[in-house]
């Protein structure tokens, strides 16, 4: 709860800064912030504490991603700060993000669905303006409105789910909808049923999963790469809680009738953004598939309900955002600072233009692919743990060929780093970004070396 007002707060002040002509103090307000967010977290860490009439929960699981999404968003600044000082609503930006942030705090902690809907709500009216931010650049209006379009028709499934589900148990509550399911486990009425497939396209949508990713790949490039960056991290991370959430307290005792549906969606979506991917020549919208591939692999954690379930999405979605984290920046460092992104051609002989952002990006797209000894391979193990220790051996060697599909194409900027020549001059980067590139990197070998700390947290 302190967080959601600190963070709220913070953002309110953002809207005024050019007001009050404080403007120039807001890069180390938000950090600061960000930081405030981090301690309260790990202050109510254990305290299960309930709000507003049990519509929000701070237990551990909302509490330990409250936290990494801040960390992120931290991150996040770093490397954007150029970016969002050069716009002329330098303040809006900042706003608009912790606005979003703030909806992603309400979509991982609440127990209300009510509270669910206003939290998807905070989160997407927002990322819709940035999305949509520059408003010059025909790509971008073009993803804002697609984007718009698109959530909007996903938000009416999901509304209409959940008015089905009020009609039938009477009750928003997660926990009472959970005890519906349980006393009515071998008799759900048709209704419920329906309200639970709504309610999973709504949920599939905010997540990318195939076949409702389509929206995803444009989206993602046409939007300014900087909120690209935070929408296929922070944005990511948001919605996967949410979803697991959902169906692990409100259907948990009804996993026959979406488990098989939401398997298949985990293996066509895997297969779909990696195989896509292999045939893009455009980093950015590589990437984009990228983003919805892995959607599939954290959808198989969904799947398993097992004790490691919980701990498997964390650890996942902490090593996959700061992977991408680090290759959308450098990409965005690369290409010149162009919306569009850039050719894997532009990367040519980057290892002789900056030896760091060779190594990171080098870095980045190994742990994405899950080469050991980085997050991202632990990362997917704990997955397939989850998954086996359910039972989901079929599951599981799908996902391996899909991961395996994955390493063409990310090798290939690899290729390109280091055995490919180029002509272009050396790329210099301020001290920020320096920092940004190393907490990535070394975060992704320090996760490695510890990754059942990490993954105990929520066992």
């Amino acid at each position: 709860m302190k967080s959601l007002l600190l963070l709220s707060g913070l953002g309110i002040g953002a809207m005024l800064a050019e007001l009050f002509n404080f403007k120039k103090l807001l890069f180390p307000l938000v950090c600061l912030g960000l930081l405030a967010a981090i301690g309260v977290s790990v202050y109510d860490w254990n305290t299960d504490i309930r709000l507003f009439n049990n519509m929000l929960r701070l237990d551990n699981y909302a509490l330990v991603f409250t936290a990494s999404m801040s960390f992120i968003t931290l991150l996040w600044l770093l490397g954007a700060n150029d970016y969002i000082e050069h716009e002329t609503h330098v303040s809006d930006k900042y706003a608009l993000t912790l606005f979003t942030l703030v909806g992603a705090f309400v979509m991982v902690s609440y127990n209300n669905l009510t509270m669910l809907f206003i939290g998807i709500e905070i989160l997407s009216l927002s990322m819709y303006v940035l999305a949509g931010s520059k408003k010059n650049d025909l790509f971008s209006n073009e993803a804002a409105l697609k984007y718009f379009l698109m959530g909007s028709f996903a938000t009416g499934f999901l509304l209409f789910g959940v008015a089905l589900i009020y009609g039938v148990t009477g009750s928003f509550h997660v926990e009472a909808i959970g005890d519906y399911c349980l006393a009515n486990a071998g008799n759900l009425p048709t209704m419920f049923i329906t309200a639970i497939v709504l309610m999973m396209i709504g949920m599939a949508f905010k997540v990318s999963a195939t076949p409702f990713h389509f929206w995803a790949p444009d989206v993602y490039t046409g939007a300014p790469s900087m909120v690209t960056a935070y929408m296929a991290t922070v944005v990511k991370t948001a919605a996967v809680v949410a979803f697991a959430r959902l169906f692990y307290n409100a259907f948990g005792h009804a996993p026959v009738v979406w488990q098989i549906a939401i398997s298949l969606m985990a293996v066509l979506t895997m297969f779909v953004g990696n195989v896509t991917a292999v045939f893009q020549q455009n980093v950015k919208r590589m990437l984009a598939y990228s983003s919805v591939a892995h959607a599939g692999y954290l959808l198989i954690a969904l799947v398993a309900m097992s004790k490691l379930s919980g701990g498997a999405i964390f650890y996942y979605t902490l090593s996959y955002s700061l992977a991408s984290l680090l290759a959308f920046h450098i990409l965005f460092t690369v290409s010149g600072n162009k919306n569009e992104g850039a050719d894997i051609s532009a990367f040519n002989g980057l290892a002789k233009r900056n030896p760091l952002m060779a190594f990171g990006i080098t870095v980045a797209m190994l742990s994405l692919a899950g080469i050991p000894p980085l997050a991202g391979f632990f990362g997917k193990y704990y997955i397939f743990n989850a998954a086996i220790e359910a039972g989901r051996y079929k599951l599981v060697i799908l996902a391996v060929i899909a991961s395996l599909i994955s390493v063409y194409y990310y090798f290939k900027v690899i290729i390109a780093v280091y055995f490919k020549q180029s002509n272009e001059a050396a790329i210099e980067l301020n001290g920020l970004h320096k920092l940004l590139y190393l907490i990535c990197v070394i975060l992704l070998f320090v996760l490695a070396i510890i990754p059942e700390l990490i993954v105990s947290m929520l066992k």
